[in-house]
């Protein structure tokens, strides 16, 4: 099937997702370097995943010497002290957070086999080759590298969907990307609304950019979160994101590069079914209740009798009184069935109706205003 404008597919045959306005939102758990290079541990990551019904997996491709420098010192060195990762080595933190490439296929072939697609990020020109050798459905590009074009014209040459995160990029920016992307032979395009501090904090989030997004570059856009919980990306979704990315640990307490922005299993599987939720819950503009609702109108409140009347009576006010449900006259119409004359014997818990009154002339104007 073709897709439509609004919908990208990613992946093929008897696997694949459909994305966008319609479709719930489209879930990915985030390998990163949780895995702290054990491969059994990265295959039960995997597994979990796929438990707690994660639609994709994925992973970064790079080595440390396609990623930096092998120096020991100065812009080599993370400088913050209030980073997680303060003091360390560029070149030792990418070596013990990467994914080796000799894993890729099999964590693929698993993460096929329990029903999610797989894919990752790769960090250069080589990384891009060896994905494509792998027939990965599609590429996600870094926050950090949306200002490497070199790597975005090569991917986009792959013709596959592509995601990427903007993080702190400029509108500028942004708009270049999105260009060489397009340019290049990309079709469907996903940007992720990302804020690239890790942890990343909620009021530094700013989830209203998300529909300005979509506007402004016209393309689908989702959310790439590092803040704790799921609340920001269960949030995202009333704001029109189509993809969610969260990192994934198996227990924080653990560890793991990223463990402390990292979602656990049990927070994913809330994460696919409240972000699903959300998505069923936006519906459409309606206002006067639901098909679903109209039952549940008849417990309104209407006029009763309350005490006995007998036929020939003026109705008084201390005669009827406003309860639930709805089968009597409308509570509006209270001032015009006060001095009405009751056409028949009325027990009390009967609905007052126009056929059980006769509505003095004094109050026919009323009736008329009232309907």
């Amino acid at each position: 099937m073709k897709n439509s404008k609004s919908t990208i597919r990613i992946g093929k045959d008897d696997l694949y997702f459909d994305i966008g306005e319609g479709h719930k939102p489209f879930i990915i758990a985030e390998l990163s370097g949780n895995h702290s290079q054990d491969f059994e541990l990265a295959k039960k990551m995997v597994v979990e995943a796929g438990k707690a019904g994660a639609h994709a997996i994925k992973l970064q491709t790079y080595t440390a010497g396609s990623m930096t420098l092998d120096v020991d010192a100065g812009d080599f060195v993370i400088q913050e002290k209030d980073s997680l990762w303060a003091g360390e080595k560029l070149f030792d933190l990418y070596a013990k957070a990467s994914t080796p490439y000799e894993w890729h296929g099999e964590l693929f072939a698993l993460a096929n086999k329990l029903g999610m697609l797989a894919f990752s990020s790769p960090f250069d020109e080589d990384a891009v080759d060896f994905l494509a050798s792998l027939d990965v459905p599609c590429y996600k590009i870094a926050s950090f590298e949306l200002t490497d074009i070199p790597l975005i014209r090569k991917v986009a040459q792959q013709g596959r969907p592509m995601i990427m995160s903007t993080g702190m990029a400029s509108v500028s920016e942004i708009e270049e990307a999105v260009k060489v992307a397009k340019t290049h032979g990309c079709k469907e395009l996903i940007l992720l609304k990302c804020t690239s501090t890790y942890p990343a904090l909620p009021e530094n989030t700013n989830l209203v950019t998300i529909p300005n997004m979509r506007t402004t570059f016209d393309v689908q856009v989702g959310l790439s979160d590092h803040t704790a919980g799921i609340g920001v990306s269960v949030a995202s979704v009333a704001f029109g994101a189509s993809v969610i990315e969260k990192h994934f640990v198996l227990s924080r307490d653990a560890g793991g590069v990223d463990a402390e922005f990292s979602m656990e299993p049990d927070e994913l599987k809330s994460l696919v079914a409240e972000t699903e939720r959300v998505h069923l819950a936006l519906g459409q503009v309606t206002y006067g209740g639901s098909k679903a609702e109209e039952k549940s109108k008849q417990y309104r409140r209407s006029i009763y009798v309350s005490q006995p009347i007998e036929k020939g009576q003026m109705i008084a006010r201390s005669d009827i009184k406003i309860v639930r449900p709805a089968h009597g006259l409308a509570p509006k119409h209270l001032d015009t069935v006060v001095g009405a004359i009751a056409r028949c014997d009325m027990p009390i818990g009967t609905p007052l109706t126009w056929r059980t009154i006769s509505v003095a002339s004094d109050n026919k104007n009323d009736l008329k205003n009232n309907g």
